[in-house]
């Protein structure tokens, strides 16, 4: 670690997909304030547009990129338009809740495309980079509490973001020889724009409450600097991990008795 700031972006290009709302969008916002040239990569190209805008003003430098992860021939325009990239984070992914036998087969490979066959791509693509330059790099993939867990209605959900926790255990064991560290985090009940409906009913709340050492909901926010700490080289030494930003409820429990 040669930077004397071990949080410190600066010098790398970070290519985030998923980058325009939620999640993504509040780690874009971090990275870049840690001093990468950040790359806000999606569908939605006016967005990410705006986006990017408003971090040059802040005095970062950041761009954006069309890319349809459910395209392969988007990610792979994507994937040489963005050139050297040091810090690969896979946040894209969608969701549909159903009952187990209820999923269509379109339903089924429209969210192994998106959520896990894209992102397998453009790793593919950006990891071969990093292992050509020699200068080692970073890969966070977000995963979810069905990375390490089981809820009812997201069986394909939960399908791909474990695929995505064994993808990130086995390219920390490959790629660890070219100083190329990968990581996952699994975030809990973070709200954005695919749950903030299911989460509006009070008694989703108070069930929280009853289950979860820390008793309220997250925000995209919470996520964001841990992917940064990730992405630094502070993280050298991390690798093949899975981190669970939950507020607990994957290794707490809490009671009615009191003391």
């Amino acid at each position: 670690m040669s930077n004397s700031n071990p949080f410190s972006l600066q010098g790398k290009t970070a290519l985030i997909n998923g980058a325009s709302r939620g999640i993504g969008l509040a780690i874009a916002k971090a990275i870049a304030a840690a001093g990468a040239k950040t790359i806000l990569a999606s569908r939605s190209l006016d967005q990410l547009e705006k986006h990017a805008s408003a971090l040059r003003e802040q005095g970062h430098a950041a761009e954006a990129l069309t890319l349809d992860m459910a395209d392969n021939s988007s990610i792979e325009i994507a994937a040489g338009k963005a050139g050297e990239v040091d810090i690969l984070i896979n946040v894209a992914g969608t969701n549909i809740r159903k009952k187990f036998q209820d999923y269509t087969r379109q339903e089924y490979e429209h969210l192994l495309q998106t959520n896990l066959h894209g992102i397998f791509r453009l790793t593919q693509l950006i990891a071969a980079g990093m292992i050509e330059r020699a200068r080692g790099g970073k890969i966070v993939n977000i995963g979810s509490l069905m990375s390490v867990g089981g809820l009812p209605y997201l069986t394909v959900y939960a399908i791909t973001k474990s695929a995505l926790w064994g993808l990130t255990r086995t390219l920390a064991a490959e790629l660890g020889r070219h100083n190329i560290q990968a990581n996952c985090i699994a975030p809990g009940f973070i709200i954005t724009d695919l749950n903030r409906k299911m989460w509006e009913p009070e008694f989703m709340k108070t069930w929280l409450k009853s289950v979860q050492a820390n008793p309220r909901t997250g925000t995209p926010e919470d996520i964001a600097p841990l992917a940064v700490y990730l992405s630094s080289p502070g993280a050298d030494y991390v690798t093949g991990q899975c981190i669970a930003v939950d507020g607990g409820y994957t290794t707490t429990a809490v009671w009615p008795f009191e003391v």
